[in-house]
């Protein structure tokens, strides 16, 4: 694709055969990508490239996910976790750890019994502990920053009802906090969660960052994930939210960036894993690439955004994307082929990059 044809010019695409994201946010906060197994192992060698010129944080998309490093009582299996870690170390990279308590991808015998009955609180409690103390000190040290708890909110900013609220009550969250910090007193401790930029989704995670506070439970930062829209949320709505948790003494990061292209009606308006893993018809709209003006419409939503956390770079810890490239972006499910990404399917740098690029340049 040719500058002309993308609407950047010329200049600039010279730009980014010389600047990498990482060296021209180098003043300002880290910037990351979630690798997959394919990647942190060296078999993706065009995003193993990528990864190694571009960015200098990491996070693991599953492989320090409960089901990944706990799969059954007493058994912990750190292979491709370990190997995560080291990719990181050898590269000199800030290593994050996704994530030690989430009502998803935690296997079922977590919450049971041997006859499957649900367990006591005390029980539960005990294998909380077991498994963050397990998983956090064997990397203690090496991994720096952890999402302690994920996304434990609805989105009326109320406690999500799972299993964990429902067998050990609110106070799992702060337990898992003082178990992670017990662990490893110097690694930073993260909640993480999408949409809040929703006002009152944003308002309950403001409640529950103040009970944390009040309690002493030593929580660092909000992990704000960032999986946009091209409409939503306005930049407005982005910098009053980080403003909002700023205000509470916590520093702020961009977990999971990504911005999903495919329009909202045919269906991908939310986060939640289990509602995109349902295939939606007619959902391809842009299986044979994006066109020139979408490309240009992409790369000016990514300015604005890029804008907006340079404004706040003293409270911005760190902007992770949700991926390396187009081709292995988490968004291209239910039928779809989607571009959210700074890079394209075959690791070709986008408009985008360019357009944030510019935007370090300013």
């Amino acid at each position: 694709m040719s500058p002309a044809s993308t609407g950047v010019p010329t200049a600039l695409t010279n730009v980014h055969a010389q600047t990498t994201l990482k060296d021209a946010f180098k003043n300002d906060f880290l910037i990351g990508a979630a690798l997959n197994e394919a990647e942190f192992t060296g078999q993706n060698i065009t995003a193993v490239a990528l990864i190694k010129a571009q960015f200098n944080s990491i996070s693991p998309e599953n492989a320090l996910k409960w089901d990944s490093v706990h799969p059954k009582p007493g058994v912990f299996d750190f292979t491709a976790a370990d190997r995560y870690v080291k990719f990181g170390e050898r590269n000199g990279m800030f290593v994050v750890g996704h994530t030690l308590i989430w009502h998803n991808q935690t296997p079922k015998w977590v919450f049971q019994d041997k006859k499957g009955n649900p367990v006591g609180r005390r029980t539960l409690l005990k294998r909380m502990r077991e498994h963050i103390f397990t998983v956090v000190r064997r990397y203690k040290g090496r991994i720096k920053s952890w999402d302690v708890v994920n996304e434990a909110l609805t989105r009326d900013g109320t406690l999500r009802q799972s299993r964990w609220m429902e067998i050990m009550g609110e106070d799992y969250i702060a337990k898992a906090f003082e178990f992670a910090h017990e662990a490893d007193p110097e690694a930073e401790l993260y909640y993480n969660d999408f949409t809040l930029e929703k006002k009152m989704k944003r308002k309950g995670a403001i409640k529950l960052i103040k009970k944390l506070k009040a309690r002493g439970v030593p929580i660092t930062a909000v992990g704000l994930q960032g999986h946009l829209k091209m409409k939503w949320p306005t930049f407005a709505q982005e910098e009053a939210t980080i403003v909002d948790f700023a205000r509470l003494g916590v520093k702020v990061a961009i977990t999971e960036l990504d911005v999903d292209v495919v329009p909202a009606t045919q269906g991908n308006k939310t986060a939640d894993i289990k509602v995109n893993a349902k295939r939606v018809a007619g959902a391809d709209t842009y299986s044979n690439g994006l066109p020139d003006g979408v490309q240009r419409a992409l790369a000016k939503r990514y300015a604005g955004f890029f804008g907006v956390y340079l404004k706040h770079r003293d409270v911005i810890e760190r902007v992770t994307f949700w991926g390396v490239t187009d081709r292995g972006s988490w968004l291209n499910t239910r039928g779809r082929v989607n571009h959210p990404l700074l890079f394209n399917r075959y690791g070709k740098p986008k408009p985008a990059f360019t357009a944030v690029i510019q935007v370090a340049a300013k």
